[in-house]
């Protein structure tokens, strides 16, 4: 079968249009219920940023906010898919430009059209291939017919466009779109080059599909990629441009680029295969708990500083010892926060009436560089599956090139068990990050826990005030709520489709629970961060004449900036959202951030 022997008929596609529950405002003739208010709001791509200058990031329209490397930057990203080279930068890149220009280059386009080629002779020869001239899932067995293969391809996108939920977030979908660009750029999906130009248009020209958040199983990102599918071909549905939110076709049109597109035999399963979904909402968690872990490192250097603790558990010797890189990076980095303290000195601890050499500190405070690198660990192996990920030919079946030339190679390389095991592995860090984060809010408001600080950090009178009992109440609340969306979803499989689908990785669910964690851990940091500075200020007048760390002082005084010490009991709501907000935003991680662990 050649491509120019496949059936053109273009009516087929325009003679419906798909029935959605949420449709753009302004749209016309159609009776449909409007588009939830949140979804009103103009794409990020033109948002102004929060007071903190970051941009918004959430995997839905949440209150997330994502720090980009310089807080209000604005940028532009340039890349070329070769389907091999994708990096972890390029990834962070997408993710946080404003804009981007993303081409296919001349080497990806030869290799797909002499795979397209190869793919189409196999058919010629008789071949059955899933998807390409048999049906899908359970109907396997059912034979198209070549007149059939237009309209088998627009029913694909139409029949699996079932996701339910809020939408991905516009910076989540482009990079979705990117990561299943450079896939199909590798040539072993067999499809036409046109299709990735089609693709890189519409991300150029700022358009993002809508993408329901819930229907992935983790067996290839069928029901959101079918959305931004429908999207792409021109089918009325929503999408998101500069101007905000619209249909597909407006936004096109808008755009200057065709309205309609045309996949051929083979294109639109290979659109929806693959992890480029999860791999995108995967990656935007794993930024986001970079800065987490610095932000921990911040507090924890003020909780050190307030404490007086003992450095001796900071000795870089004993990290060596221990011959685990990423714990010899978490030391460097407690050290280049309080190495130079004078606080954490004898002549410190003695201005609260320590006279005795303190023997040691508790334990959360000793292994608080082995649990930090243990979340090190856990980030470097995750951008290393992503990166394998972002670079791999994950669709099914593959046209691949053997010695009598190009055959249909059917399999499984849309599993995605190793991202989903992966970010279960890291929402159980940040649920350990959490636990040892309320603990050492704990410490600080017990009197006896905490060297002599006053109980409950308060900065009134004891007794008549209650200080920040509350607020570490606050942080202790959602710890149970993390245990248990720390639970391994991803080893929760059961059959679908009639068996053919018998094991699912549940990848997305693995990553929703872990982004929901990720969003309660900013909470608690919160928490941590907001005592520890008020144990600072609470003996600040005793330690007159003794100087912080250089950049634990830097943290103090940025949290000092946007909340003032606690005297007499306050109302406290506003001060931990307040915290919250600048946690989120990114910028005590960028006091934090300039060294690396060994892999960035």
């Amino acid at each position: 079968m050649r491509e120019k022997d496949l059936p053109c008929r273009p009516d087929r596609v325009a003679q419906s249009e798909v029935m959605v529950s949420r449709h753009p405002p302004g749209a016309r003739g159609v009776r449909r219920a409007p588009l939830p208010e949140k979804l009103r709001a103009p794409a990020p791509d033109t948002v102004d940023p929060p007071d903190t200058g970051v941009a918004s990031l959430a995997l839905t329209d949440g209150p997330s906010l994502f720090p980009p490397p310089q807080a209000g930057a604005r940028r532009h990203v340039v890349l070329t898919l070769d389907g091999d080279s994708l990096a972890w930068a390029d990834l962070v890149a997408v993710l946080e430009a404003e804009s981007v220009t993303i081409t296919l280059s001349d080497g990806a386009r030869s290799l797909m059209n002499e795979s397209r080629a190869g793919a189409l002779a196999a058919l010629a020869e008789g071949h059955r291939v899933y998807g390409w001239n048999q049906a899908l899932g359970p109907l396997k067995d059912r034979a198209l017919e070549d007149g059939d293969q237009l309209q088998f391809q627009v029913n694909i996108l139409r029949s699996h466009a079932a996701g339910v939920g809020g939408y991905l977030s516009p910076p989540i979908a482009r990079l979705a779109l990117v990561l299943r660009a450079n896939a199909l750029a590798r040539g072993t999906a067999g499809v036409r080059p046109a299709v990735v130009d089609r693709m890189l248009a519409v991300i150029n020209s700022g358009i993002v599909p809508l993408m329901p958040e819930i229907g992935s199983l983790g067996t290839g990102d069928l029901q959101p990629m079918a959305a931004a599918g429908l999207m792409l071909i021109g089918e009325r549905v929503p999408a998101a441009d500069r101007s905000g939110v619209t249909w597909a076709d407006e936004a096109l049109r808008r755009a200057g680029l065709p309205e309609r597109f045309e996949l051929h035999a083979g294109e639109a399963l290979a659109l929806i295969s693959g992890s480029g979904v999860v791999s995108a909402c995967y990656a935007a968690a794993v930024r986001r708990v970079e800065y987490q872990v610095d932000t921990f490192l911040g507090a924890f250097a003020l909780f050190c500083e307030a404490t007086r603790a003992q450095p001796q558990a900071f000795d870089p010797r004993l990290h060596t010892e221990r011959r685990i890189p990423q714990e010899v990076v978490a030391n460097e980095r407690i050290l280049s926060l309080v190495g130079d303290s004078e606080w954490m000195t004898a002549a410190g601890r003695a201005r609260l009436g320590e006279l005795r050499e303190r023997v040691q500190d508790s334990t959360s405070v000793r292994s608080t560089p082995h649990k930090v690198a243990s979340a090190l660990h856990t980030l470097d192996e995750a951008r290393r599956f992503l990166v394998w990920e972002a670079n791999a030919s994950n669709s099914n079946p593959l046209v691949l090139n053997g010695r009598g030339g190009y055959e249909f190679v059917m399999g499984g390389n849309w599993d995605c068990s190793v991202l989903g095991h992966s970010a279960h592995s890291l929402n159980v860090q940040t649920a350990d990050l959490a636990v040892l984060a309320k603990d050492l809010s704990g410490r600080l408001a017990n009197e006896l826990w905490s060297y002599g600080l006053p109980p409950s950090l308060s900065g009134g009178k004891i007794g008549l005030n209650s200080g920040m009992t509350l607020v570490h109440a606050v942080a202790a609340s959602l710890i149970p709520e993390m245990h248990a969306r720390a639970t391994p979803v991803s080893s929760l499989s059961f059959p679908v489709k009639g068996g053919q689908e018998d094991h699912n990785t549940m990848a997305m669910a693995s990553v929703r629970n872990l982004v929901s964690n990720v969003e309660r851990l900013d909470i608690v940091l919160a928490v941590l961060t907001l005592m520890s500075a008020q144990g600072v200020d609470l003996i600040a007048g005793r330690m007159s004449g003794l100087a912080l760390g250089r950049r634990s002082a830097r943290v103090h005084a940025l949290v000092r900036s946007v909340i003032d010490p606690l005297g007499d009991d306050r109302y406290m709501t506003d001060d931990v959202e307040r915290m919250t907000t600048l946690v989120r935003g990114g910028r005590i991680g960028h006091l934090v951030r300039p060294l690396r662990s060994p892999s960035e």
